[in-house]
């Protein structure tokens, strides 16, 4: 063994120690942490031909890296979607590490059945029936396209063909109807073979981005053959959420794949006074929901859902002789891209078992609290316009006068010290938005959110 190997080993103990001090340092410091600090990034320097040891590494990631990562697992990262890692989650994710798990087959199956139990608790958690299955995945662009892949196996199976074995070619031309699809759709579409060019955006509502049925079902009464349909539980802009039922019905008389988009959206169905956003969700083909969002596990992880394992297994078929036989469902290597999976799992399994659902209700509650507190504070300066209702957990907002993107945008960087919010464009005006995500975001933190936004309108 490599000396410097051999001697971190010797001496791991006191160097996990000293990476745990260093951890909680860096955790105790979020609340007065720059939220995304002005700093340059670190010059690249050369491979060291000869390293330092764990210790030696420990002391320079802290001297060049450190001090230039953002606040994104603290209370005033309202930026993209982001949540943080509940302790019990760091706790998993810890541990996910230690025991390095990559149980893909049955031949070593405790951590796919951890994951399976694991899926079992987050589909009662959002409302699903038992007749949805489900895998953990990187992300919520991962999870639309494992979705999107086993809607484009279905279309195969409406047409008497496999693209899984003949390409997705043999499909001809397919359409995918969306209100407002997530880039990630597209993205997904892209990787798939399918193309961009497949998705076809249908009018929304009047001052909405949810899909306008009637315009729906004029655009499937157009279509040759069986397409897909994309639907969203939380659109990005504005926590948006389209009629699912209503969705739902239109299936019955015109034969389509729904996939359902819920990536934080499906959070609504923790709180009582919300799951009515999330009416229909069971009804859906497939199912995305992103975890590292709202329910604050560490980066990356995600879960699929659907209905249509077999297709699932079809498309994702992994064969070899030492992969072994399976136990029966299909084991993990069958049923998204990856060969290699980390055990996602634990750490939800961790925070699940640690705070059930009444812990995650509260999280959620809280946010949206808080969200709904930015919003009044918006609506009551004369120099902001708030641009949208606060359905659920994200405030979207612009200047009260003729908004200019570069403007906002110099707003927004004037206030990443204190709390990052990011831009966007609603409805082709263009505006900032802050999403409520992370489980430590509380009253205080929104009071000084507002203080801070308040401050930095005055000055622009």
């Amino acid at each position: 063994m490599h000396p410097r190997l051999a001697a971190d080993l010797s001496q791991l103990p006191g160097l996990l120690e000293a990476t745990r001090r260093h951890a909680t340092a860096f955790l105790d410091g979020l609340e007065e942490r720059p939220v995304v600090p002005a700093l340059p990034v670190p010059q690249a320097v050369p491979l060291p031909e000869h390293g330092g040891g764990l210790r030696a590494a420990l002391e320079e990631f802290a001297e060049r890296w450190e001090p230039g990562l953002s606040g994104g697992a603290g209370p005033r990262y309202l930026g993209f979607v982001t949540g943080g890692a509940t302790p019990a989650a760091l706790a998993g994710d810890w541990l996910t590490a230690t025991a390095d798990q990559n149980s893909n087959t049955s031949l070593d199956g405790t951590g796919q059945e951890l994951e399976r139990q694991t899926v079992g608790w987050l589909r009662e958690l959002f409302g699903l029936s038992d007749a949805h299955r489900g895998t953990f995945v990187s992300g919520a662009t991962m999870s639309n396209t494992v979705g999107l892949a086993i809607a484009r196996e279905w279309l195969g199976e409406r047409l008497g063909v496999s693209p899984a074995e003949d390409g997705v070619a043999a499909l001809g031309a397919v359409r995918v109807l969306s209100g407002s699809p997530h880039s990630s759709v597209a993205k997904g579409l892209s990787m798939l073979g399918i193309g961009r060019t497949a998705l076809v955006q249908v009018p929304v509502l009047p001052g909405r981005e949810a899909v306008d049925p009637v315009a729906l079902e004029r655009a499937l009464r157009e279509s040759e053959g069986p397409c897909v349909v994309v639907a969203n539980a939380g659109t990005v802009n504005t926590v948006d959420f389209d009629d699912l039922r209503a969705i739902a019905a239109l299936r019955e008389r015109y034969g389509f794949w729904l996939h359902v988009d819920a990536a934080f959206g499906a959070f609504a169905a923790l709180s009582p006074d919300h799951a009515h956003l999330v009416a229909g969700l069971d009804l859906a083909d497939s199912v995305c929901v992103d975890l590292h969002k709202w329910l604050n596990v560490p980066y990356d992880s995600a879960v699929q859902f659907t209905r249509r394992q077999d297709l699932q297994a079809r498309v994702f078929r992994n064969t070899a002789a030492y992969l072994g036989p399976s136990d029966g469902a299909p084991d993990l290597v069958q049923l998204t891209p990856e060969n290699s999976h980390r055990l996602r799992a634990l750490a939800a399994w961790f925070t699940l078992q640690a705070y059930g659902r009444d812990g995650h209700r509260e999280i959620v509650e809280r946010c949206v609290s808080c969200a709904r507190a930015l919003g009044r504070a918006v609506e009551s300066s004369s120099r902001l316009r708030l641009l949208a209702p606060v359905r659920l957990n994200v405030v979207c907002f612009t200047s009260a006068g003729e908004p200019d993107a570069g403007r906002l945008r110099a707003l927004a960087a004037d206030l990443a010290g204190e709390v990052f919010v990011t831009p966007t464009v609603y409805a082709g005006v263009p505006a900032l938005r802050a999403a409520f995500s992370n489980w430590r975001t509380g009253a205080r933190d929104t009071a000084r959110i507002v203080a801070a936004l308040e401050g930095a309108v005055a000055r622009h």
